[in-house]
């Protein structure tokens, strides 16, 4: 049995043009769910009804993340349909992180428009979101940035619920906190990295792998690649019906999944000035713990078993080594990472008159602009 199941089939999606050959729509909007059955058609039905009016090519990848009710059963039958609508079922609840991931791989759109499943995302924002997007047209006084690059419009435009109608305490404070701790560490200004509804470029998230509760992390990871970032109000409105899958719990991970973000965007390519800067301060702490027993000793103050000084140096020492130690692994498993893929620690976003790799060798690259 496949880990998780898609319909419509590939060979019935190809059946839908002339000669088997699917052309690729301008956008994907992504929607991961997980025991929404009472939200699923009125989803789709106004979803659909903005999608069309647009008047541009579309699809719709929904990802079942291991519903325990009829979720996928209503999904199945409105892709049967709506041949637009591309379903995927997983085998177990592995998160909304993983659904959004697998929606992302699946879509095939210029755009990709994740949202919630939960009705309180507005479908017809995506309309606005797709022209921010190409024009960058707003005021910072509403809490959209104007500013776009010198080729017009931005790679990412995220939501703000700037009026989110969920409880102030239970949701609402420690998002507000969360978002303005990710804001300070990240250093990209964003009010609002909980909301799903989103727009990227598709280029954006060519490279973009997503564990844990990283999926609001994206415009971060877009904005460290020299990715075009801002918002917009987007109207939020209240659930209709189910029940939250959100709660102080994940206020926590999401933190923790920050400290992994900075770690990554920071020192991905150099881990020894972590772990190696680390292990120098705990040896100068050694050190100094030492120097301290020493003194004490000498001025006959007290002899070196009255004090933990040190058994401080003795600990200092022991973990200033293994820390250094660590970081030299670390950045052996770096290069085995990058070598064994042939990846690069950088991104090349153009390049004029320059030869393709494999066909350098020794030569210079002959580069005007970059």
């Amino acid at each position: 049995m496949p880990p998780f199941a898609c319909y419509p089939t590939e060979e019935m999606q190809k059946a839908l043009v002339p000669g088997g050959v699917e052309p690729r729509p301008e956008i994907s909007v992504v929607i991961p769910l997980y025991n929404e059955e009472p939200n699923v058609e009125p989803l789709l039905d106004e979803l659909f009804s903005v999608l069309h009016r647009l008047g541009r090519s579309h699809e719709v990848i929904c990802v079942d993340d291991g519903s325990k009710d009829g979720t996928f059963a209503k999904l199945a039958a409105y892709a049967a349909r709506e041949p637009a609508l591309r379903a995927v079922r997983f085998r177990l609840n592995f998160g909304q992180t993983a659904a959004m991931s697998c929606g992302i791989e699946h879509a095939r759109g210029d755009v990709i428009v994740p949202m919630d499943g939960d009705l309180q995302n507005d479908p017809s924002d995506i309309e606005k979101l797709l022209a921010h997007l190409a024009g960058g047209a707003g005021s910072a006084r509403d809490g959209q940035r104007p500013e776009a690059g010198a080729s017009g419009g931005f790679d990412v435009v995220s939501g703000w619920r700037k009026n989110r109608m969920d409880r102030e305490f239970g949701r609402k404070l420690p998002s507000r906190i969360a978002n303005r701790l990710i804001s300070l560490i990240s250093g990209v200004r964003l009010h609002d990295y909980g909301c799903s509804l989103k727009a990227y470029r598709r280029d954006v998230l060519r490279d973009v792998k997503l564990y844990g509760e990283m999926h609001r992390f994206i415009p971060i990871y877009a904005s460290w690649q020299g990715a075009r970032v801002t918002e917009m109000v987007v109207n939020h409105r209240a659930r209709r019906a189910g029940k939250s899958k959100y709660g102080l719990g994940r206020t926590l991970k999401v933190v923790l999944d920050l400290m992994v973000v900075k770690f990554l965007a920071s020192y991905a390519t150099r881990p020894i000035h972590v772990f190696g800067g680390f292990g120098i301060l705990s040896v100068l702490c050694a050190g100094l713990a030492a120097a301290w027993a020493v003194y004490f000793k000498v001025t006959g103050q007290k002899d070196f078993v009255e004090t933990p000084l040190p058994l401080l140096a003795v600990m200092f020492t022991l973990v200033g080594f293994l820390s250094m130690l660590m970081g030299l692994l670390a950045e052996l498993m770096v290069r085995t990472y990058y070598e064994s893929q042939n990846k690069r620690p950088y991104l090349v976003a153009e390049e004029v008159n320059g030869h393709a790799p494999d066909d350098r060798d020794d030569q210079k690259l002959r580069v005007t602009t970059g």
